[in-house]
């Protein structure tokens, strides 16, 4: 965010310090040396001074990753931008450190590689629910706990899980699930970012996952995200 005439504020989610806002002084400036350091998306070393907890004051920095690329496509500086304030918008302080930097960090490098941005989000928005203390049952009823084999699935955003025929009353807006989503949905929750490699997901399924995870982002977290208003009508776009 711009901050008086000629400064940043960025914020910064880092190895071992958290999430961090640091003021960058000079940064819309034309010949700022420290404007590169700015972009978003950019993986570098940041040197800054914070007293306590407040805002930090960038003294220098390094750019190891510029991700220009993801600044460049439109698309997949939607999916980017998606990922960060997601990241933002749902983990405090103290709760990022390195486990977040590396998430985002793969979650970046794989849109940059051209692999399936929906399935990298989805898994990616599976990761967030579950640091949230959101993360959907998917193994059993969520309501009798019964193990579902081979049978009709329901999955509920509600209530947060999946549901057996017979349980099915208590969330009538339950959604169906086919097995091959719900087998995908069970690696999200199993499967880290970093060890993501290409899935060849058909359409249909992939139509289907995000009707399911935007049920459970809306329903679990509430959230209003910019970004996300902006993805959905990049995608009517390429429809």
């Amino acid at each position: 965010m711009d901050y008086g005439e000629g400064n940043k504020i960025i914020t910064l989610c880092t190895e071992n310090a958290g999430k961090v806002g640091v003021l960058v002084r000079g940064a819309k400036k034309v010949k700022s040396r420290h404007a590169a350091l700015t972009q978003l998306f950019t993986v570098g070393e940041y040197v800054f001074f914070r007293n306590g907890t407040g805002l930090g004051t960038l003294n220098s920095g390094e750019i190891n990753q510029s991700h220009h690329l993801l600044r460049e496509e439109l698309f997949k500086a939607a999916y980017a931008s998606y990922a960060c304030e997601l990241l933002d918008r749902v983990l405090h302080d103290e709760e990022t450190g390195n486990f977040w930097f590396q998430q985002l960090h793969a979650c970046l490098q794989a849109l940059e590689e051209d692999k399936d941005p929906a399935i990298i989000i989805h898994l990616y928005e599976m990761k967030i629910l579950q640091a949230a203390g959101y993360g959907p049952e998917l193994y059993s009823c969520i309501s009798c706990g019964r193990e579902l084999a081979d049978e009709s699935f329901f999955i509920s955003p509600m209530l947060g899980g999946i549901l057996c025929r017979s349980c099915k009353h208590l969330d009538p807006p339950a959604m169906s699930i086919t097995p091959r989503s719900l087998k995908l949905l069970r690696l999200f929750t199993q499967l880290d970012l970093r060890r993501l490699g290409q899935i060849d997901v058909k359409d249909e399924t992939k139509k289907e996952l995000k009707s399911i995870m935007r049920a459970f982002m809306d329903m679990q977290l509430g959230l209003n995200l910019k970004s996300r208003s902006f993805l959905d009508q990049m995608e009517k776009y390429e429809m």
